[in-house]
């Protein structure tokens, strides 16, 4: 994440609550794929607090995956969290919702990706 999503990723997570992960490994780096990485993971719960690397185990947790631009909502931003939900399904946690975090919105495509189930967008002021 760059240092102006960082900030947008914080604020959200001080609003929602939960254990935060920033920048989750959800896909080693192998001969056949790059290594995909998840801009943050909220595990929702009454605990407050940012996990260490590795710490949590998501397995029969309800999770939150959000993708951060700092900017419009766009193709890539939706791509990104849509599938982040989509590889988050290996880790077999009890629910998944998907975020799409940036400071602008977009008419036409905040509807088209808030038809899937658990998929939003939530547009923040830097």
């Amino acid at each position: 994440m760059s240092k102006r999503e960082t900030p947008l990723l914080r604020a959200y997570w001080h609003q929602v609550g939960g254990i935060l992960i920033e920048e989750f490994l959800a896909v080693d780096a192998s001969n056949t794929c790059g290594p995909r990485r998840i801009d943050g993971i909220i595990i929702r719960c009454r605990e407050n607090r940012i996990a260490r690397r590795g710490e949590m185990e998501l397995r029969g947790k309800h999770v939150t995956v959000v993708q951060v631009k700092a900017g419009r909502l766009g193709m890539s931003l939706i791509g990104q969290a849509f599938f982040s939900r989509e590889l988050m399904k290996r880790f077999k946690p009890a629910s998944i919702q998907a975020v799409a975090l940036c400071t602008r919105d977009d008419s036409v495509l905040r509807p088209l990706f808030e038809r899937h189930t658990s998929c939003k967008v939530v547009v923040i002021q830097p």
